[in-house]
């Protein structure tokens, strides 16, 4: 193997969200790394869902790209009334 052309690996401290505490080893040259997302959060080994729409990104979205005065938006009045 040539040598000087691997990075160097340092120890790094690891925090979970739930407290758990790891020490690994990288070559990201922090000393100390928190990660909000774990085993007790995130959706997949929760089983929970959480649909965050933030800023109304959703409700922007559907103002963007909503055509007016087409066949949709006729139906839709149709049916309200």
């Amino acid at each position: 193997m040539k040598k000087g052309i691997h990075p160097d690996y340092k120890v790094v401290k690891v925090k979970l969200a739930d407290g758990t505490e790891a020490q690994i080893r990288s070559t990201m040259g922090v000393e100390e790394y928190r990660s909000d997302v774990d085993r007790t959060n995130h959706p997949f080994y929760t089983g929970k869902r959480q649909y965050v729409d933030t800023a109304g990104r959703v409700e922007k979205f559907n103002r963007r790209y909503a055509k007016k005065g087409g066949k949709a938006d006729a139906a839709a009045e149709a049916d309200k009334k």
